[in-house]
């Protein structure tokens, strides 16, 4: 049997297929859960990574975890070949539906090459009490991961507002890189 949760250092044993059946298996629950239970995972995991690793460390896999979810999230549910605002307003659409968080386009630059969006409502830190930092690492990586799909260039995506820092939405910075 195969252990899908082997590490591998290219973390190309991830198959969006191993996510399973959500619907045959939670017949009676349904594929709903409370913020409460991803944010006690999230963060217990991440309070684990930056005891075991040091806190940097633990920020650099949370942002790449993110980037491989954010990538095979958007190769997954979206349609790929579309014009860049269909795109985005089906990437809206589709974060609004599973209850991610409500995204927002700011601005973006005539050739593509930095972004300004904004997620209200996200299931990492509305909610959270000020503590002067911006935590949406994993939200950093995870749309650095859809736009690399959808471009196919890299971007440097770094969270500039947080609602944990004192603002009531979280604003990323979307760079080409």
């Amino acid at each position: 049997m195969e252990n899908i949760f082997e590490t591998k250092e290219d973390h190309s044993n991830f198959k969006w297929e191993n996510l399973g059946n959500i619907k045959e298996g939670r017949g009676t629950l349904g594929d709903d859960m409370p913020v409460l239970v991803y944010r006690l995972m999230q963060f217990t995991i991440y309070d684990i990574m930056s005891k075991t690793y040091g806190r940097p460390e633990a920020d650099k896999l949370l942002y790449k975890a993110g980037y491989l979810a954010g990538s095979e999230f958007v190769k997954n549910t979206l349609d790929l070949s579309l014009d860049f605002n269909v795109f985005i307003a089906k990437l809206t659409e589709t974060l609004a539906v599973l209850k991610v968080g409500i995204l927002r386009i700011e601005s973006v630059d005539p050739d593509v090459k930095k972004i300004v969006m904004t997620v209200s409502e996200d299931l990492d830190c509305s909610g959270l009490p000020l503590t002067n930092e911006r935590v949406c690492t994993y939200d950093e990586g995870f749309i650095a991961g859809i736009l690399h799909e959808y471009t196919g260039e890299h971007y440097h995506v770094q969270e500039i507002d947080c609602w944990a820092s004192g603002d009531r939405i979280c604003r990323f910075r979307c760079d080409k890189e």
